[in-house]
């Protein structure tokens, strides 16, 4: 706005003075040696004279462009080549946050190439050396950084990083301090090196690096940083510099009054000092902010020989400051029990009793049964103490500590316990009862005649729908000679065809080697009649001609099975009883199985009843 006025303002005073050059008279003579002279007006000498400035003006821009142009030329290709470069570095860092390590890496060459050491591209081209695992390559552009004064922080970072992920922490500590020199208001070079002072128990170190930082950190956290330090301190100092721990001490409690460490070490110093009224004030504002065991058991204990009921009073006064914590309870039931008044232990505990009692509720319930003398309330006691929920403890980084510590002894960290109950272990949900053992189907009788030669014999399935068919013998013959019994041949069983199902037999596989028989799966959609075969002969002494091959047990093919004979009964045809042998009709779809006696058959003696061999019974 400001330049458009004084624009209009110049343009007006121009025309002003063209104005009152037109109303002037005159004339304006110039004499040339070779011209003569010239005239011309006011107005045109005016305007000559502004041709004439406008010309040299003209002529000298010329001139300087055509003197430039070199110049001019490069400074274009120049800019090209940055435009590249930074277009190269601009998808290297896309490449970077993406993770595709390879594309990173060809951006970070072709921008060191166009750019140099440009700051970004000597970042690109190390984080591109990080994600490539190449950390010689990344700690070389790091240093490159150094050379620069606007990037040495961060090639002293970089260098820290990659200390501290090889281990050297000597390395690390002197990036960190250099760091911190340079740049105090950087918060990872303070916090780097506050750590390692730390670790190192340098507490005034690490509280003058504190203080440096303080300005880029919230006032807070300095707070508290620094009331757990001077805790530290003071801890430190408490057996050989008494004087100066109790004022570290007192100040960290003016920090942070709710800082438990501070305030229970202060009040034994007050204590120890004699100034009992100023140590039970420090607990007790303590108390105010997060009740604690400790600040419970320095209050009881700030004037040492009290009696058990001076400390029950005690605990009373505390419990009265905040009535409904169960610390303040627990504090007045162990002081009651050491007084032995059992009553007022057991009173104070009744409210905690209710839901899950922890483990110190327990153990005290416990003291209490003991001392009336109540083993089974003891063995109760003990029971649940050793089921209920952990008590709160100092915590630091999944770490339980029996006392609290300034920093973790995991990671360093400052100010790292908290007092809290430690995470109860999540249960495995119960494991659904598995089903009961369905009862196996009952086999068919077809494939029963491959069972091993030591099961039972197949129960016998009666079906009333239809009768039971007969097989087909022979007619019974004279009575074997008992001296020709062991020379019998085989009974060879020949399956009857049925009015309503046929029966049928697979024939059993050739046996090799230690090769099993098929097993056998009970089919509840597959009837077929049971089979009972009755054998009294035992095996004959070699094979007889006409009957199928047998051999002894030890050598017998697979699928020949040996069953016990059953005694004649309701069960076995009068006619097959009589005589074991039956005829040897073989249809081609019927297949015939050599039955062999037991080896531990004594066969047929003088004078017994016939044998009767290869005895059969079809059941439906």
């Amino acid at each position: 706005m400001i330049r458009t006025l004084v624009f209009i303002a110049i343009l007006i005073g121009l025309a002003f003075a063209g104005a009152w050059l037109v109303e002037q008279p005159g004339q304006v003579v110039v004499t040339l040696p070779r011209y003569g002279q010239i005239q011309t007006t006011l107005i045109g000498a005016a305007a000559a004279l502004v041709a004439f400035v406008v010309a040299v003006l003209v002529l000298w821009t010329a001139l300087r462009f055509v003197l430039r142009l070199p110049s001019i030329l490069s400074f274009t290709a120049r800019a090209r080549k940055r435009a590249r470069g930074f277009s190269a570095v601009s998808r290297g860092m896309i490449a970077v946050g993406s993770g595709d390590p390879r594309s990173a890496k060809r951006y970070a060459a072709e921008a060191a190439k166009l750019l140099g050491k440009e700051p970004l591209a000597l970042l690109l081209k190390a984080q591109a050396a990080q994600m490539a695992g190449d950390r010689g390559q990344a700690e070389g552009a790091f240093r490159q950084m150094l050379d620069d004064n606007e990037t040495r922080v961060l090639g002293l970072r970089g260098l820290f990083v990659e200390a501290r992920r090889k281990g050297d922490s000597t390395a690390a500590r002197a990036y960190a301090a250099e760091a911190a020199r340079l740049a105090p208001s950087v918060a990872w070079a303070g916090e780097a090196l506050l750590e390692f002072q730390c670790s190192d128990q340098d507490w005034t170190g690490a509280l003058a690096t504190l203080d440096r930082g303080a300005r880029s950190l919230d006032k807070a956290a300095v707070k508290r940083q620094r009331a757990v330090l001077l805790t530290a301190d003071a801890l430190a100092r408490a057996e050989r510099e008494p004087e100066a721990a109790l004022l570290r001490a007192q100040q960290a409690v003016k920090l942070a009054p709710g800082l438990v460490p501070a305030a229970v070490l202060a009040s034994r110093l007050h204590a120890r000092r004699g100034e009992l009224r100023r140590a039970s004030k420090v607990v007790e504002a303590a108390w105010a902010q997060a009740t604690h065991p400790d600040l419970a058991t320095a209050y009881m204990d700030v004037r040492p020989g009290d009696s058990g009921r001076d400390r029950l009073a005690r605990a009373e006064k505390l419990l009265a400051l905040r009535p409904h914590d169960p610390e303040g309870r627990i504090a007045v039931a162990s002081a009651a029990l050491q007084a032995r008044d059992l009553v007022r232990a057991r009173k104070a505990l009744t409210p905690l009793l209710e839901g899950r009692p922890s483990t110190r509720v327990c153990l005290l319930m416990a003291d209490i049964e003991e001392a009336e003398g109540s083993s089974g309330g003891v063995r109760e006691w003990l029971s649940r103490a050793s089921r209920a929920p952990r008590d709160p403890a100092w915590i630091a980084d999944g770490v339980i500590a029996d006392r609290w510590a300034p920093v973790s002894p995991v990671t360093g960290r400052l100010d790292a316990f908290v007092w809290g109950a430690p995470v109860e272990q999540i249960e495995a949900p119960a494991a659904e009862p598995a089903p009961p053992p369905t009862a196996a189907l009952p086999l068919p009788a077809s494939e029963d005649v491959i069972a091993d030669v030591d099961e039972a014999p197949a129960p016998v399935l009666a079906d009333k729908s239809e009768p039971a068919p007969t097989a087909v013998a022979e007619p019974a013959n004279a009575a074997p000679d008992p001296a020709e019994a062991p020379s019998a041949a085989p009974a060879e069983v020949i399956p009857p065809a049925l009015p309503s199902r046929a029966v049928e037999a697979t024939p059993p596989p050739a046996s090799h080697g230690d090769e099993r028989p098929p097993s056998r799966e009970a089919s509840p959609s597959r009837e077929a009649p049971a089979l009972r075969v009755v054998s009294d002969t035992p095996p004959a002494a070699g094979p007889q001609p006409g009957s199928p091959t047998t051999t002894t047990p030890a050598e017998k093919p697979t699928g020949a099975a040996r069953y016990d004979a059953p005694a004649a009964g309701p069960g076995i045809p009068p006619a097959m009883a009589a005589d074991g042998r039956s005829r040897r009709v073989s249809p081609p779809s019927e297949v015939i199985f050599p039955l062999a006696a037991a080896p531990d058959d004594p066969g047929p003696g003088p004078g017994s009843e016939p044998s009767r061999r290869g005895a059969i019974t079809f059941l439906q």
